[in-house]
């Protein structure tokens, strides 16, 4: 098994400039991804995709290649996730041939570890599925939300759930940013890392499936690498 791990890590960042080099636990965000893959057998390169020369730096130091700054066009706010993953894995194998899995690592899940990332592989392998997507519990259950209608709160769900006990409501999952593992060929196929057969990997610890996006949440991000 031959498994491409991409990390994407655009420079700008509007609402948490330079995140991704960001020290956190005294080290740069991205390195706590790049360390949590390192080692790992069926994982043939870290290869990270960025457009920032800081960010390149720090990268490559910390042992991941870094063979080009993203084209302009793949770092704008417009550019997507897939946009990113097929332009790496495009370069990759027309460099250093196939590959059966693209896994991509987002750094601002800083927190997910190796042991999870082997389960999510080890998934791959042994059900021979098409993508496995990292997923946990939801915080507030979409059958307890509500909207606004002509000033009144109605209901989001016509079906909806209040009152009843949480206990007794089907347990609802969310992506939680931090595992997306697809095969080539898929990817290229559908555009898109979730399927109508995707696997999830289930991550139950909250401090796993943290994903940093706002100062509050790495606030918190500071608090728990106390503990990690």
């Amino acid at each position: 098994m031959k498994i491409l791990a991409l990390i994407p890590a655009r420079g700008g960042s509007k609402r948490l400039p330079g995140k991704n080099i960001k020290l956190l636990g005294g080290k740069p965000l991205i390195n706590w991804t790049i360390d949590a893959v390192q080692g790992i057998p069926e994982i043939c390169e870290i290869l990270v995709s960025t457009d920032s020369p800081e960010i390149r730096l720090v990268a490559t130091e910390a042992g991941a290649h870094v063979p080009w700054l993203r084209p302009d066009v793949h770092s704008t706010d417009q550019a997507t996730l897939v946009d990113v993953a097929l332009h790496a894995l495009d370069w990759y194998e027309a460099e250093s041939g196939k590959v059966d899995g693209l896994l991509l690592l987002q750094p601002t899940s800083p927190f997910r570890t190796q042991t999870t990332i082997k389960q999510g592989i080890d998934l791959f392998k042994s059900q021979s599925c098409l993508a496995v997507i990292g997923v946990s519990p939801v915080h507030e259950h979409p059958m307890w939300t509500f909207k606004m209608k002509d000033g009144y709160l109605v209901p989001y769900i016509e079906n909806h759930g209040i009152g009843i006990r949480s206990q007794d409501l089907e347990p609802v999952l969310v992506v939680n940013g931090g595992f997306y593992l697809i095969s080539p060929v898929e990817l290229r196929k559908n555009k898109s890392f979730l399927n109508s057969e995707s696997i999830p990997l289930l991550v139950n610890s909250p401090q796993e499936a943290l994903d940093i996006d706002t100062e509050w949440e790495w606030n918190i991000a500071e608090i728990q690498c106390l503990r990690f």
